[in-house]
């Protein structure tokens, strides 16, 4: 398994992150491949190719946004006893605090404030299990729902998450209408930010319940909601800042990380059929109501009894497609543990 930790440095790179500016702007003009064509630029080699690697291949990069310093596996010394990681080629030497049982570092990316470190960790395997807990993602309400049959405990997280979106919604409306375009861009950065470090507490609580009752996880698969959903007209911007494939993400490979089995489950009905009894009832808003046997239950908390004991189950954890297998180039597409 593939994650990268984001540590701050106390150097100041600005000279060769320069330097590296100039060998992928080289790489996208004359989509060259080879170091010894930009070495008059004066950057490492060991680097230049790496960039090189990431522009010139790329036939859709047609500038540069945002380029770092990429150290591969081979130009990286480490030092587990002493948590030191030496990069000869750029005379640098780096501490870490995070664990110390990865395979290997893959590689490391710098700018001129973090070091994005790529390390490959061991896998632990997969538990045999057939109890689980449910969870209920929405876009309104609690962002997350958890329940668990046996104790029929409920946990509710991420109230706060609606009201974020609404107040930066309205905050990004005023600054459109004054032509504020760069006030703009920060506010919508630091709402990502905030509704990023939420998802995390909440993937992180979700996986220590798990943990705790030793049990699996079920969620409804999601892929096409905003496609296969009827949106009203005051719904649509909640559905489209709704960020549930980051909280999937984020539960899939914490899981993972401690042998904690995934299964996605027909997320059709989950929240209209009644947990007692299995009839239709009716629900309203974020009330349910079952006309069959008279149970009366909150919507989500229903539908997380519902997903925790269905045994339509449609696919196991996509964690190995879409975490295993990420680009080591990208860090922002892989995990990232901040110390």
């Amino acid at each position: 398994m593939i994650l990268t930790f984001k540590i701050r440095h106390n150097r100041d790179f600005t000279y060769e992150l320069m330097l590296a500016r100039k060998v992928a702007e080289h790489g996208i003009k004359y989509k060259i491949r080879s170091s010894k064509d930009v070495k008059h630029i004066g950057l490492k080699s060991a680097i230049a190719n790496q960039i090189l690697k990431k522009y010139s291949y790329d036939k859709k990069a047609k500038k540069v946004n945002n380029v770092k310093l990429t150290i591969p596996n081979q130009s990286i010394k480490v030092d587990k006893e002493l948590r030191r990681i030496k990069i000869p080629c750029l005379k640098f030497e780096l501490n870490y605090q995070f664990r110390n049982d990865f395979k290997k570092i893959n590689q490391i990316e710098i700018d001129n404030e973090f070091a994005y470190i790529s390390v490959t960790i061991p896998e632990l395997p997969i538990i045999e299990t057939d109890r689980f807990i449910g969870i209920d993602r929405n876009t309104t309400g609690h962002s997350i729902v958890v329940s668990n049959p046996e104790t029929g405990k409920v946990w509710k997280l991420g109230k706060e998450l609606q009201h974020i979106h609404k107040k930066y919604m309205y905050m990004r409306k005023n600054l459109q209408k004054n032509g504020k375009y760069k006030k703009l861009k920060e506010v919508k950065d630091r709402e990502s930010r905030i509704v990023r470090d939420i998802n995390h507490k909440m993937s992180s609580k979700v996986v220590d319940i798990a943990i705790q009752n030793n049990c699996g996880i079920k969620m409804e698969d999601l892929k096409n909601i905003r496609n296969t959903t009827k949106q009203a007209k005051s719904f649509k911007y909640s559905m489209n800042c709704w960020s549930f494939y980051q909280q999937q993400q984020m539960i899939e490979y914490k899981a993972k990380l401690h042998g904690i089995p995934i299964i996605y489950v027909e997320p059709s009905y989950t929240s209209q059929i009644c947990s007692r009894c299995g009839w239709i009832g009716n629900r309203n808003d974020k009330a349910f109501k079952c006309l069959n046997c008279g149970h009366v239950d909150h919507a989500d908390v229903n539908a997380s009894f519902n997903i925790s004991v269905s045994s339509q189950s449609i696919g196991q954890s996509y964690a190995d497609r879409d975490v295993c297998e990420g680009s080591t180039d990208t860090p922002k597409e892989a995990t990232i543990g901040t110390i």
